[in-house]
C-alpha cells in the first residue's frame, strides 16, 4: 500500500466528510480530525479485506465522482473545502 493518502476534507452542514482520493472511502465526524480518524479506520479495514480476498478491487476516485463530492447541494452547507496529505 501507498505511504499517504490525498484526502479532500467538505464542511456539510453538521459534520466534517472526509474523501480519499486514491480509493474513495469516505469517513465523517463533528470536527476534520474525527472525520479523518474515521477515513484511517475505513483505509485499514479495507486494507486488510483487499489483502485477503482477491475478488476486491482498487481504484482511485473518477472526475466526475470527485465533482459530484465538491458539489453536493445542500442549502445549509458552507463552501468550506481543504486538502490534506494523511498518513494512515
Amino acid at each position: 500500500m501507498i505511504d499517504f493518502y490525498t484526502v479532500i476534507l467538505r464542511k456539510s452542514a453538521d459534520y466534517w466528510v472526509s474523501l480519499c482520493l486514491e480509493n474513495g472511502l469516505v469517513g465523517q465526524g463533528n470536527t476534520p480530525e474525527q472525520s479523518i480518524d474515521k477515513l484511517k479506520q475505513a483505509i485499514e479495514s479495507f486494507s486488510e479485506v483487499y489483502e485477503s480476498e482477491s475478488d476486491v478491487y482498487l481504484s482511485p476516485l473518477s472526475i466526475n465522482e470527485l465533482h459530484e463530492f465538491l458539489t453536493l447541494e445542500d442549502a445549509e452547507a458552507s463552501d468550506t473545502y481543504e486538502l490534506r496529505k494523511v498518513y494512515a
